[in-house]
């Protein structure tokens, strides 16, 4: 389908800079109705973008990791939404936050502070010592309100959730998605890179030239927390092509909507995390737009709609009801973070896709 408008903006946001490259899909029902790449995934060689270029996906990772790995342990009755924290790790249990609940780090409202720049401290350290390191910082961290009274979006409560995946299940969050979700699901092309691994042979969308690592980042996570714990983090190091967020995303809609044939995750369970929260105007692990100036437009279903941004330039949008996805993936902070045009952009595309589908 050609989607004269949407081309144009995303070739008038790679020619003014507002991100280097990236690729835009859309699809509805299921059916990819728009998936074209710009720009370039490399402005230092050059290399190009292309439907099969993976980016880092930065905090698209809660969603599509995290929060599924918290699904599928709740549906193992190994967890409950309301469990606490300290009920499963015990270093909580004499902190102030030993009574902070599963929901509440779902919906950010834990009490937790946003986000702390522990690596600064902890890149001193020899690699091997580096996560108990962070986590010991998770155990000491005080909250900043009173749990379970105000929305602050965290980081940190992501990256307990990652420790409680691990604790529960005896794998690793990579080992533990990939296995149990998006093996089962026909995932391609999403997954982790650990430092102990090798930087697979792919077209990689470059990201920041980091100050403090003094190398150009590529097909190593952008995140300089989730780079500290080994790559592998509960809030960011999920790496993918625009196809395959889609795959996955599909997949949950049409689990939602009762429509698998093999659900992975049960229907009920998906329709419960995918609902505004009783919290605040978040779902379970997933964003919900925001009632003025969300980054998906003003054409999105308000109270339908679940997606998360990531700080790369990532983002996905899902219309539950309109059965509308779309997956806008750039490297925007390529070469550096401060490039925050992306802000203004992200709602222009998402509107001007929503247009072109009214008219079908």
């Amino acid at each position: 389908m050609v989607m004269k408008h949407v081309d144009t903006l995303m070739r008038q946001a790679v020619s003014e800079n507002i991100f280097p490259g990236g690729t835009l899909l859309v699809s509805h029902a299921g059916k990819i109705l728009f998936n074209e790449a710009y720009g370039l995934a490399n402005i230092f060689t050059g290399q190009a973008v292309n439907l099969g270029t993976v980016f880092d996906l930065a905090s698209l990772t809660k969603p599509l990791a995290t929060t599924l790995a918290v699904m599928f342990l709740i549906q193992q009755r190994k967890l409950r939404l309301d469990q606490t924290i300290s009920s499963i790790i015990s270093d909580f249990s004499k902190t102030a936050k030993a009574d902070i609940r599963i929901r509440y780090l779902l919906t950010h409202t834990s009490g937790l502070p946003d986000y702390r720049p522990y690596y600064i401290d902890i890149r001193q350290l020899p690699v091997e010592n580096r996560k108990d390191a962070l986590r010991k910082k998770l155990i000491s961290e005080p909250l900043v309100s009173a749990i379970g009274k105000q929305t602050l979006y965290s980081d940190i409560g992501f990256m307990i959730l990652e420790w409680v995946i691990e604790r529960l299940s005896g794998m690793g969050l990579s080992t533990f998605v990939q296995e149990k979700i998006y093996d089962p699901m026909g995932i391609k092309n999403l997954f982790f890179i650990g430092h102990d691994q090798s930087i697979p042979k792919k077209n990689f969308a470059a990201t920041e030239v980091c100050p403090w690592r003094q190398i150009l980042l590529n097909g190593r996570v952008h995140d300089d927390n989730a780079y500290i714990m080994g790559g592998i983090a509960g809030h960011a190091g999920l790496f993918g092509t625009a196809e395959a967020v889609h795959d996955l995303v599909r997949k949950l809609l049409k689990t939602y909507h009762g429509n698998s044939t093999e659900p992975i995750l049960q229907t009920d369970l998906m329709r419960l995390f995918l609902q505004k929260s009783d919290l605040n105007d978040r779902a379970l692990g997933f964003d919900m737009p925001s009632p003025i100036g969300s980054s998906c437009g003003e054409l999105f279903c308000r109270d339908a709609t679940v997606g998360h941004l990531g700080f790369t330039g990532t983002s996905f949008w899902m219309d539950l009801q309109q059965q509308v996805i779309v997956i806008l993936l750039t490297n925007r902070v390529h070469p550096s973070r401060n490039n925050e045009q992306i802000k203004k952009f992200r709602p222009l595309i998402h509107n001007q896709v929503m247009k072109q589908l009214r008219r079908l």
